[in-house]
């Protein structure tokens, strides 16, 4: 069969194809399109306020955090380009093909767990990060700005895969043009000097920020294939894997990196987007809250489409062909009312909110990433469309993710600061650094979760994989 590749295809027909393989007849695309699909989502504030976290609430220096975001996202980057070329080969999206580490059955968890982590927690971080961008731009109430940026969400998720291309394509430009002269002017006036308290390498505050950056950019990975199933199957791979990853890796290392740049200059403030624009000139202080508005948005259509084809993957039939669009709704709601909450009701912790989620979506994604990879290595040369849609059971797919991912968490995880007494030492990579407006030393307890997770998830797959001949 023919296959189209001029990337033509109707932008505006509704999507009726969810998780099942992509008929040849409708693959279209080109691999350097990923590029843009995996940078607009991340030109929103919540990427920049992720490289915050660690000069705002893990004892970095500014050079310590700009380093810790860079491996982090290098590491979240690799995988992502990775799963990204496997989307063409049999068009199916990702948590299909994670049946074939976990079985039908075992998949329900970490399809069960994207569901709710992309459709519903990313849904409302990146909801709120544009709310307050757009309302302190047009000075509407926060309420009334979530509902707009929600309701634009669900729109273009609804429409589906080729409207979210076109989206995420031409945005892109826009964005990158703005964010570009926004990059320029904070670096220009940031502070780069170091508090001689600050000096010695903090390995524990280190590993909560490259944590945190890893969980932000590997957050992504769940749904690599679902932006790829519809390329032609004879795409260059190559070229593909570094369009998606490299995509990825450019627009969220700039962006952290501004934001610690940004803030180590600021500080804590009541309203983080509010501030930021504040170091900018006013004509492009408004147009970056636009670029935020904008990119909040890209960055969740896909998060609610995804969530969507996650939880479809989980094995429901819901019979009727427009099932896809109905779940984006669905779920696109529920992650609209844990956004008014987060941004309306309890609006001043929302850094604490946003620290401890972004560890928590390393927790799991490591061990999953590490169980699919070995289990490609493993299966090599086998047909991972027919086993992902015939596979029933691979016991060693959950065993290893839910051994790993608590033994990882109850032994290596310490995701808080604790203020104590001088000379006190506590956490698994405990270390002191002293804190001249508190006077008192900062105990930052490490977080090698995702690491350890990773390792252990990825050895004990493969030791089950031989011992368990259940799998196909």
């Amino acid at each position: 069969m023919a296959q189209n590749t001029t990337g033509s295809a109707s932008a505006t027909a509704i999507e009726i194809n969810d998780v099942q393989p992509i008929p040849a007849a409708e693959r279209h695309g080109k691999a350097w399109h990923l590029f843009t699909v995996w940078s607009s989502p991340n030109l929103e504030f919540a990427t920049v306020y992720v490289g915050a976290l660690g000069v705002l609430f893990f004892g970095l220096n500014v050079w310590q955090a700009i380093l810790a975001v860079v491996v982090g996202n290098a590491l979240a980057a690799i995988t992502h380009g990775i799963f990204s070329t496997w989307g063409p080969q049999g068009g199916l999206p990702q948590m299909v093909l994670s049946r074939t580490a976990f079985g039908k059955w075992g998949n329900l968890l970490p399809a069960g767990l994207s569901t709710v982590v992309a459709g519903i927690g990313w849904f409302a971080v990146n909801s709120v990060s544009g709310a307050l961008a757009l309302a302190a731009l047009t000075k509407l109430p926060v309420a009334a700005s979530l509902g707009l940026v929600i309701v634009a969400q669900i729109l273009i998720a609804f429409v589906g895969h080729n409207l979210i291309q076109v989206w995420e394509r031409y945005t892109s430009y826009g964005l990158a043009i703005v964010w570009i002269i926004v990059t320029f002017i904070v670096l220009t006036k940031g502070n780069y000097s170091v508090d001689p308290h600050m000096s010695a390498f903090n390995l524990g505050g280190f590993t909560l920020a490259a944590g945190a950056a890893y969980g932000y950019t590997a957050g992504w990975t769940p749904f690599a294939s679902d932006y790829t199933r519809y390329l032609p199957a004879s795409v260059n791979k190559r070229q593909l894997g570094l369009a998606a990853g490299l995509g990825n890796f450019f627009s969220t290392s700039v962006l952290m990196i501004v934001g610690a740049v940004a803030f180590a200059v600021l500080g804590v403030q009541d309203n983080p987007t509010s501030g930021f624009t504040g170091l900018l000139p006013s004509v492009l202080a408004s147009l970056t809250l636009l670029a935020i508005a904008v990119g909040s948005i890209s960055a969740n259509v896909l998060n609610v489409y995804s969530g969507a084809m996650s939880f479809l993957a989980m094995g429901f039939k819901l019979g009727f062909k427009t099932r896809r669009a109905i779940m984006v709704v669905l779920a696109g709601l529920l992650g609209g009312f844990t956004a008014y909450y987060a941004a309306v009701i309890d609006p001043k912790n929302l850094g604490s909110h946003l620290e401890g989620f972004l560890l928590v979506v390393s927790y799991w994604v490591a061990p999953w990433i590490a169980i699919i990879l070995v289990d490609r290595i493993m299966r090599k040369g086998a047909d991972f469309t027919d086993v992902a849609l015939t596979i029933k059971e691979n016991l060693a797919g959950p065993i290893s993710f839910l051994v790993a991912t608590v033994t990882s968490i109850y032994f290596f995880s310490n995701q808080y600061p604790t203020y104590v007494a001088p000379g006190a030492v506590a956490g698994v990579f405990a270390d002191n650094w002293f804190s001249p407006a508190e006077g008192v030393k900062v105990v930052i307890g490490g977080d090698a979760t995702a690491i350890v997770g990773f390792v252990i998830a990825a050895v004990l797959y493969w030791v089950l994989r031989k011992a368990l001949k259940s799998s196909k």
